[in-house]
């Protein structure tokens, strides 16, 4: 792992993503690659947590022609535990494949006004386009195919796998432009986006590494479904994008609110209001984890209170 302490004094001299915080501007996912060289240092060390090793899976891959059998460490794909070995020696170990070049990795980034809440610095949708931005400069420099599904509420745009810079570079330029447009658009439609996460499991290789960007607690039962059928034929990540004021009531007081045209009053003082806050935050965030393992998909909570920087640790 890369210290943290380290990576901060390094972004302190280059600032890299100080942006309006309302839309993802190009230069700030251009300069997510800047990232990209952090990440392959760390990427050759030992995990030292447990949120370390996920994700650098999905750009490890997961070739056909077996390479060796080692103890199973953090961030091993546990299906690919030798259990008559792990018998024989009484503690579980795993086979390692001959890692696996020109991948697919798919970014299903939602921007859709579910995610245009931000109570600092950025809103979530900015935190979630910087997020897709990095895993496809990640991608190019693993020699990995990066695509993408781009949702605003009401449509999908499709932009299918490519290897090279300037696709990058211009998946960045469409990120950013539907990012600007979605400010003004308050179309949340459920029909819309199942439909939306069907595309992705059509354009998807078997196979593939898959990243679900959103603020995944506001989705219901009717999305477990087509998650579940990306999970059994892909590498599946659930990237959870939330507000800390989603977590933590605000200070006491009174507030008003408007979402969709709806307006509400709120009193936050009182305990049993920021225990009943916790709490709903805490069930909901409970379910995600436990669909998550049912499937066997990797769930990161990803708070957009803090810079890409700041959450660097579970990559």
């Amino acid at each position: 792992m890369i210290k943290l302490k380290k990576i901060s004094e390094l972004f302190k001299k280059n600032d890299y993503t100080a942006g309006n915080g309302l839309y993802a501007d190009l230069s700030e996912l251009m300069a997510m690659r800047h990232y990209v060289p952090m990440m392959r240092n760390s990427r050759d060390k030992k995990a030292s947590s447990i949120d370390s090793g996920g994700i650098r899976s999905a750009f490890r891959g997961r070739g056909i022609e077996m390479e060796e059998i080692r103890e199973y460490q953090f961030g091993d794909d546990v299906r690919d535990i030798d259990w008559r070995v792990t018998a024989r020696m009484n503690s579980p170990y795993t086979k390692i494949y001959t890692q696996e070049r020109n991948r697919e990795i798919y970014a299903w980034l939602d921007l859709s006004p579910i995610m245009l809440f931000g109570s600092r610095q950025e809103l979530k949708s900015v935190t979630a386009s910087k997020l897709a931005a990095f895993l496809g400069w990640m991608a190019l420099d693993n020699k990995d195919r990066f695509g993408c599904i781009i949702f605003d509420g009401a449509n999908s745009y499709v932009l299918k796998s490519g290897n090279d810079r300037a696709y990058i570079a211009a998946i960045c330029k469409k990120i950013s432009d539907i990012g600007r447009q979605s400010l003004n658009n308050n179309v949340n439609d459920s029909e819309s986006r199942l439909k939306s996460l069907k595309l992705l499991r059509r354009n998807a290789s078997k196979g593939a590494g898959i990243f679900i960007i959103s603020s995944l607690m506001f989705w219901d039962d009717r999305y477990n479904r087509e998650l579940t059928y990306l999970a059994g034929n892909n590498q599946l990540f659930l990237v959870n994008v939330f507000d800390n004021l989603e977590k933590d009531s605000p200070p006491a007081g009174q507030y008003k609110v408007e979402f969709a045209g709806e307006k509400l009053i709120f009193d936050s003082s009182g305990r049993d209001y920021i225990q009943n806050y916790r709490e709903y935050f805490a069930e909901k965030n409970q379910s995600l984890h436990d669909f998550s393992k049912k499937i066997k998909a990797q769930l990161i909570d990803f708070s957009q209170n803090y810079s890409i920087l700041g959450n660097f640790k579970i990559f």
